[in-house]
C-alpha cells in the first residue's frame, strides 16, 4: 500500500514538472511568434512609415523625428512666417522646386510652401551640400552670419549656406538643392504620417 502512494506520488511530481516545462516553453514560443508581427529594428531602419502627433503643436514650434536613419522637422508656421515666403521668392535658387523633383520634393509640395498645408512645413533636416545638419534661424532682421534682411530660416554651420522657411536654398550658396520634402500626408487634423502618401510608401 505504502509502494503504490509513493509510485503515485513520484508520478505527480513528474506530470507537475512535465506541465511547468511544457508551460514555459509555450509561453515563450508564443512570445516569439507575437514579436515577429512587431516591425523590426531593420525594417524601422529601412523606412517605415513614421506617425506623429501634431496636437497641440504651437505656432512657431519644431519638431524633429527620425525617419530612415534622418532627421525630419516639422514646424508650424505662423502668418508672418509664411508670408515671409514671397520676399524670399527672388533671392531662391529654385523658388519652385523644380530640381530632381522626383528625388525633393512630391508633386503636393511643389509649390511656394513647399508643403501640403502652408501652416506647415515637413522637411528632411539634412544640408545638400556636404550633409551637415542646419540650424534654425527664425527669428527676422540682422545677426551674425546672416544678411541684414534676414526673414527668417535656416544656417548651415558647416559651410555658411542659408535656407528659407520653406527649405529653398539662397542663390550663390554652397549648397545646390532644396532641403528634402519626404514622402508625407495628414491621416487627420492632428495625425501626420511620414515616409508614406496616397499613392503608397516612399
Amino acid at each position: 500500500m505504502s509502494n503504490e502512494k509513493q509510485v503515485d506520488s513520484g508520478r505527480r511530481i513528474l506530470l507537475a514538472g512535465t506541465c511547468a516545462a511544457g508551460g514555459a516553453v509555450a509561453v515563450g514560443t508564443a512570445a516569439a511568434l507575437v514579436s515577429t508581427f512587431q516591425p523590426s529594428e531593420r525594417a524601422k531602419a529601412a523606412g517605415a512609415p513614421v506617425e506623429v502627433d501634431i496636437a497641440g503643436m504651437a505656432v512657431g514650434e519644431q519638431r524633429t523625428v527620425e525617419w530612415r536613419g534622418k532627421p525630419v522637422w516639422i514646424i508650424r508656421r505662423s502668418p508672418e512666417m509664411i508670408e515671409s515666403l514671397k520676399k524670399t521668392d527672388a533671392d531662391v535658387a529654385d523658388p519652385k522646386s523644380e530640381r530632381k523633383p522626383d528625388e525633393l520634393t512630391p508633386e503636393y509640395a511643389r509649390n511656394e510652401y513647399r508643403s501640403i498645408k502652408p501652416e506647415y512645413l515637413v522637411a528632411v533636416g539634412i544640408c545638400s551640400h556636404l550633409g551637415c545638419s542646419p540650424s534654425s534661424r527664425f527669428a527676422a532682421g540682422a545677426q551674425p552670419n546672416l544678411p541684414d534682411n534676414w526673414a527668417g530660416g535656416f544656417l548651415c554651420p558647416c559651410h555658411g549656406s542659408t535656407f528659407d522657411l520653406a527649405g529653398r536654398v539662397f542663390k550663390n550658396k554652397p549648397a545646390p538643392d532644396n532641403l528634402q520634402v519626404p514622402r508625407h500626408m495628414f491621416a487627420s487634423d492632428t495625425k501626420l504620417v511620414i515616409g508614406k502618401d496616397e499613392k503608397g510608401e516612399a
